[in-house]
């Protein structure tokens, strides 16, 4: 379900907007422009849609247009041109009055400088919007209070700013974004100006909060390893232009332009890429009804040492390898469960390439990637080195 589309969207800085505006659509460059008019262009007929309970990622280098364009999606900024439309409404075409009633029913937006009040406490602060609406007082304190536990402030709500740290100020930030439940969560930049150690933190907490607040977010960045991070998609912007959208994977593995490979060169692909994308289909055999004369043949015919079993319903149950199955046909044992080895080492299919080298080095057989019990493939040392050396993934796999 799109919560979000934008159409088109476009910002000329100037005295005459329609004109930029018509020199855009004659493919004049944001360059032309400016020497031709004085006129800056800041968005350029963009275009997106974001999922609801999506993080979309909005990221590029200073200049590219991402905080204009996340204050054109609220209207901060107003549009030359092009529409927001947000559950089905154009946020372009609405009066003042509607408009701010939706900012504060479904819009929330958290800054880089945190904009707290320094003569407010930070409850104070955080029911600080729902104040401005009108809420009773009980009310915007049972919300204030909720939205602090939720980013781990319970027990700060009579501190003042100045008491906390960056990260809690960031924190009592959220708080306050969150305390009137918005379906939207605009985020600009919201991290940046953090220490990198607690930068970290505020986004693993955020991706913590994200799974049971299940909100729509669009988040603003020039980090790119945040961008990896955080995103489900990510839209990558240069000179007020989007270039391409996709996956942090897609991303990576199939950059649009020279602009995009040379965004993304230095990245760490260990954090990037998962046990997902290397991953292989395993050679299996079933507990129920096989036994070490079909695991020997299997392994042989595969050219593979060991061979792992599962139940019929594809639930990892352990592993044989050719060595127990040969000694177990030599000395008549029929039954999988004599030779059968249970502790096979396992990860979930999200663990990041980084974290999963500790695992593959420490054992001598492959790693099973797992779902819940179901398995879902193998990791081989192999393509785990191929990832990291910059070789394609097929995705597919």
């Amino acid at each position: 379900m799109k919560k979000i589309v934008v159409e088109d969207l476009t910002k000329v800085f100037g005295k005459n907007p329609k004109l930029g505006i018509k020199l855009l659509k004659e493919g004049k460059s944001k360059a032309e422009i400016l020497e031709k008019t004085g006129m800056t262009v800041g968005v350029n007929r963009v275009s997106f849609d974001v999922n609801a309970g999506e993080v979309f990622v909005i990221m590029g280098l200073s200049g590219s247009g991402k905080s204009t364009l996340i204050r054109l999606v609220n209207r901060l900024i107003e549009p030359s041109d092009g529409s927001i439309l947000v559950d089905g409404e154009d946020l372009s075409k609405m009066d003042k009055k509607k408009l701010i009633e939706t900012r504060r029913k479904k819009l929330s937006m958290v800054f880089q400088n945190f904009g707290l009040f320094p003569h407010r406490t930070i409850i104070q602060n955080t029911g600080y919007g729902l104040e401005v609406q009108g809420y009773e007082k009980s009310e915007i304190e049972e919300k204030s209070k909720r939205a602090l536990e939720m980013v781990g402030l319970k027990g700060y709500e009579d501190q003042y700013p100045n008491q906390l740290s960056g990260g809690m100020q960031q924190r009592v930030g959220l708080a306050r974004a969150l305390a009137n439940d918005p379906d939207v969560l605009l985020m600009d930049e919201a991290f940046s100006a953090l220490d990198p150690l607690i930068r970290k933190d505020m986004q693993d907490e955020l991706l913590e909060l994200q799974q049971s607040m299940k909100k729509t977010i669009l988040f603003i960045t020039h980090d790119l390893d945040e961008a990896l991070k955080i995103g489900d998609r990510i839209a990558l912007m240069k000179d007020g232009v989007i270039v391409q959208i996709g996956t942090p994977e897609e991303i990576m593995t199939n950059p649009s332009n020279d602009y995009v490979e040379k965004f993304v060169e230095d990245v760490d692909r260990s954090k990037v890429f998962t046990a997902a994308h290397v991953m292989i289909k395993p050679e299996t055999i079933q507990i129920e009804k096989h036994g070490p004369r079909v695991a020997l043949q299997r392994m042989k015919k595969a050219g593979i040492s060991s061979v792992y079993v599962t139940r019929n319903n594809n639930e990892l149950y352990g592993i044989v390898t050719a060595e127990q199955a040969a000694q177990a046909v030599d000395n008549g044992i029929k039954d999988l469960e004599d030779i059968i080895e249970r502790d096979v080492p396992t990860v979930p299919p999200d663990i990041s390439l980084n974290d999963l080298f500790k695992v593959i080095y420490d054992t001598p057989i492959p790693v099973a990637v797992t779902e819940g019990k179901i398995l879902k493939g193998i990791i081989v040392r192999g393509a785990v080195l191929a990832a990291l050396s910059g070789n394609e993934v097929n995705l597919d796999e």
